[in-house]
């Protein structure tokens, strides 16, 4: 891959073709048409670069962390802490302590509503105080939340007795700062949002929502599933006090992701998965746990996936998250004027003009969104299709499904075109066309 970095340009599609050839699986056909990948933003694709970094870990340094005084352990102890500062130098995080590994985005957003759970049960201490919560607190989310940053806290609500509320959507799914604000107040103890909404591609208005929580003493969550594979993303200058994201999302493997806090945080913070490897002392009647990271890190850990995450970092940082993030706005706005050329295409997402990530939700009339994306998958055009884990927004917009076409580094315009061309077709092909 020989890509400029230097430069906040959206990728040519010389550039784009580049990197096309690093990611095997897109050099095949599919239904006897070359594949058109679109649904990136439930699953990205991997480059050779980070499917050898893996397989070269574990033909060479596979071990136990943490655990061995032998040659192998403490290679592997030593990558998968360099995957760590890797990725904690990435998001702009004050240290690598910072960074904990979990299983995916939706393990570390449990941890964080658990934890929160465990010291209002009285866990952790002293220290714990500050994250207590019960009957007249609020817990704030919002309707376009992934279930993955939405059950976790309708869990806490239930077993602490708090308040779960949540910011309407607008007739298009959207919401604005204005909506948030006016529902965060004293009573107001965890703001939890999505950076970017994995239907919309609405951008959060964060640094408004994060200065009203700070007033009142409440903590923000971020879901950053859908903004830290896409767009710069620099936890610190956006204030919040924790995110969390996945590996899958992002180059990376599976059964990785990354929750970020705030060190004081994380080290007050009660775990909510015990076990080996995130204790100093165990007794029969006792257990103290080490600080963060590693109290967080029960059991065997994500090595190898660790190690290839970071080599997903690094191919991402020689594009440069500024062309990523220019490269899917061209896309998306491309998707958007070649949609609405479409008639009976319904787009949800915000209005023309309004920043949006490089996805779009939208909804064929007369067509379900399964046959939408069976219909495209005959000519190698892969979408996704369903409510994409966000009933409630898809409630709320009268919709049971929508199709979602969502691009990425190695998604060029001709992928958009033919994505664009299949979608014309589609209501004739059904007979939903108006008489």
């Amino acid at each position: 891959m020989t890509v400029v970095a230097t430069t906040d340009q959206p990728l040519t599609e010389a550039e784009v073709e580049t990197i096309k050839r690093d990611f095997p699986i897109l050099a095949q056909d599919v239904n006897g048409y070359p594949l058109a990948y679109l649904d990136s933003g439930a699953t990205a694709e991997r480059p050779t670069q980070v499917l050898d970094a893996e397989r070269r870990f574990l033909e060479h340094d596979n071990a136990a962390v943490h655990r061995g005084a032998h040659t192998l352990a403490a290679l592997s102890t030593d990558a998968y802490e360099d995957a760590r500062a890797t990725v904690a130098r990435f998001i702009g995080a004050a240290a690598p302590t910072e960074v904990v590994w979990t299983a995916n985005a939706t393990d570390a957003l449990n941890l964080v509503a658990y934890g929160i759970a465990n010291a209002s049960r009285g866990r952790g201490g002293v220290d714990a105080e500050r994250f207590r919560i019960g009957p007249g607190d609020e817990i704030l989310v919002t309707e376009a939340e992934h279930h993955a940053n939405l059950v976790p806290w309708q869990e806490l609500a239930a077993l602490t007795g708090a308040t779960l509320r949540w910011v309407p959507v607008r007739d298009d799914g959207t919401w604005t700062a204005e909506d948030a604000v006016a529902l965060i107040g004293p009573a107001t103890r965890v703001v939890a949002f999505a950076h970017v909404s994995n239907v919309t591609g609405m951008v959060a208005p964060v640094s408004a929502v994060v200065a009203a929580a700070r007033a009142n003493g409440a903590l923000t969550v971020l879901d950053a599933c859908q903004s830290a594979p896409h767009r710069p993303l620099d936890v610190q200058q956006l204030g919040i006090d924790f995110a969390a994201f996945s590996g899958h999302k992002m180059l990376g493997p599976n059964g990785i992701g990354v929750l970020w806090g705030r060190a004081e945080l994380l080290d007050a913070l009660p775990p909510f998965r015990t076990g080996g490897s995130m204790i100093t002392t165990v007794t029969m009647e006792h257990s103290e746990f080490m600080p963060a990271p590693e109290r967080f890190e029960a059991g065997t850990q994500p090595v190898s996936q660790a190690v290839a995450l970071a080599e997903a970092v690094r191919y991402l940082e020689r594009i440069g998250m500024h062309r990523v993030r220019a490269h899917e706005e061209h896309l998306a706005q491309r998707m958007l004027d070649g949609l609405a050329a479409v008639p009976g295409v319904r787009v949800v997402g915000p209005p023309a003009g309004v920043p949006r990530s490089g996805l779009v939700s939208f909804d064929v009339d007369g067509v379900h969104a399964h046959d939408v994306s069976q219909y495209l998958d005959a000519q190698g055009i892969a979408v996704r299709s369903g409510h994409h884990c966000a009933q409630p927004l898809h409630r709320r917009l009268g919709l049971v499904a929508t199709s979602r076409a969502s691009t990425y580094v190695y998604t060029t315009e001709q992928d958009v075109d033919r994505f664009l061309a299949a979608v014309g077709e589609i209501r004739a092909y059904f007979g939903a066309t108006d008489a």
